[in-house]
């Protein structure tokens, strides 16, 4: 246990607290990833809220755990539903598109701080899932259409749906009441 110690510099019960969370997050968000509001054809979906698991990980307890939180969620994602081109794409559709959700925990000491970085989260995974979408999948773009912009519009379309929606769920006062008193018992 003195190398959890070491490697969190916190306590062991705070680190033990964490990793109990960010699992918990884990299984939430896999969870609400199959229930699908709108899917698009060709990967992608709207789904209930489930990028919101992983950003309230690097809310809570900061950037690195929620960028580790999310890296292991995208390699979940893949071993229960691969898709496979060649390890970069992996890397870009998986871990480190997912990963990047984790930048919340940048915005965490903010005003609106979970507003911020769910979207700052979500503007990465959009970046990765764009930048994979250019290299690997041009080839599905509209004959003349630039594969930036059709990437950027494929990616935008469901990742901001979702966001979009997640942002106004977690406006709503009794939302907020309730992830307030679940941040304090996940700090505590």
């Amino acid at each position: 246990m003195s190398h959890i110690h070491s490697i969190t510099g916190g306590s062991t019960s705070s680190a033990v607290r964490k990793l109990i969370f960010s699992a918990m997050g884990i299984a939430l968000a896999m969870v609400t990833s199959y229930i699908k509001v709108w899917k698009m054809p060709m990967g992608g979906s709207v789904t209930l809220l489930s990028m919101l698991f992983i950003c309230l990980i690097g809310n809570w307890f900061g950037a690195k755990y929620g960028i580790l939180t999310g890296a292991a969620y995208g390699l979940l994602q893949f071993f229960i539903d691969p898709y496979v081109l060649s390890v970069p794409q992996v890397l870009l559709d998986y871990p480190l598109a997912f990963g990047a959700l984790g930048l919340s925990g940048f915005f965490s000491n903010r005003k609106f701080g979970l507003h911020i970085g769910y979207a700052v989260g979500v503007l990465g995974r959009f970046i990765f899932s764009t930048l994979s979408g250019v290299i690997f999948f041009a080839s599905f773009a509209p004959d003349g259409m630039n594969p930036w912009v059709y990437s950027s519009l494929y990616q935008g379309t469901y990742l901001g749906m979702e966001g979009i929606v997640t942002l106004v769920v977690l406006s709503l006062p009794p939302v907020a009441k309730a992830l307030d008193l679940v941040k304090r018992q996940a700090v505590a």
